[in-house]
């Protein structure tokens, strides 16, 4: 029986498994695909002690820092169930061949993120990566010297527009809210030094108050339509999309845990979850803020707090 299982590569993932490991725990990680957000993000300059480097730069070293302890990794492998028993749990995980694995442990660390959230308007599956794009990073190059749309009020879609600026030749920022104080000149959840940024460019146009309708196009992505805020429908040439409207917590396993409305994974100040032996950490719980940072230090928290359970495990 093991331990442990971490279920996700994420950077709350990573840093759980680094401190398993330092405590020689006998455990396995298990995830669809590591480095979780923090490879889908642009430039990361927040991290301390490096002042700037690219999202997917910094996965890589979490993921090669974690395999320097020679920690077991079974990639490409989605938790599906976590079944309690007298004193351990069974955590069953399904591949792409749809092979199941079960693992036997005393404890489970989830890690498991978050996905983007869709627009669910007309077009937008049909042309999934057709033109429509929920990461910036990964596709953007792809739209050297076309038109592209942006989609979103926050960071990620601040941060979008202004890498698309330098790829393509018109960038059209959609934002919901109108471009008043009240909503810090539309985008209320973002930072004044990427809004000032992005309004200081010409190549990108912000379209205010607007919400898109729906993605045209048959093999590719022709145009956009968007109602703005006096009900008018619009339409906008377009060859790529950029969606970035907030995040979905990957939660939605079979495991009896005790979630609020949002989805996220509800833990106490030491990741604890309403079930004995199994704690969350980083983006999939509902930590207020969603920050490679803040995910790092709950991981650490997570693993800590299971390595106390595990000594008192019977």
């Amino acid at each position: 029986m093991l331990d442990l299982i971490i279920i996700g590569g994420s950077a709350a993932g990573n840093a759980a498994a680094i401190y398993a490991a330092r405590r020689k725990l006998n455990f396995k990680m298990v995830a669809t695909e590591l480095g979780g957000e923090v490879a889908l993000s642009g430039v990361v300059n927040n991290w301390p002690g490096i002042i700037e480097i690219q999202g997917f730069e910094l996965a890589q070293k979490f993921t090669e820092h974690v395999r320097s302890y020679g920690v077991e990794i079974d990639e490409g492998w989605r938790v599906e169930k976590i079944e309690a028993k007298d004193n351990y749990y069974i955590v069953s995980a399904k591949n792409a061949s749809d092979k199941i694995n079960t693992y036997e442990t005393k404890t489970v660390i989830i890690a498991t993120g978050i996905h983007p959230r869709h627009l669910k308007v007309p077009g937008e599956e049909e042309l999934n990566r057709k033109g429509v794009t929920y990461c910036t990073v990964c596709d953007g190059p792809l739209f050297k010297n076309k038109v592209t749309a942006t989609i979103g009020s926050g960071n990620s879609a601040l941060e979008s527009a202004l890498m698309m600026a330098g790829i393509a030749t018109k960038v059209y920022l959609i934002s919901k809210y109108t471009d008043t104080p009240e909503n810090k000149g539309g985008f209320p959840k973002g930072e004044t030094i990427l809004v000032d940024k992005v309004k200081s460019l010409p190549n990108i146009e912000v379209i205010y108050g607007a919400t898109t309708t729906k993605i045209n196009g048959t093999d590719r992505v022709v145009s956009l339509d968007y109602t703005d805020n006096h009900g008018a429908t619009n339409t906008i040439e377009v060859q790529g999309v950029m969606v970035h409207i907030g995040q979905i917590p990957n939660s939605n396993f079979d495991a009896g845990l005790e979630k609020n409305t949002g989805g996220e994974i509800i833990v106490d100040a030491k990741c604890k979850t309403n079930l004995p032996g199994v704690f969350a950490a980083g983006d999939v719980t509902n930590i207020p803020y969603k920050q490679i940072g803040i995910s790092v230090g709950q991981g650490i928290i997570a693993s800590l707090a299971t390595i106390e359970y595990i000594n008192r495990w019977e």
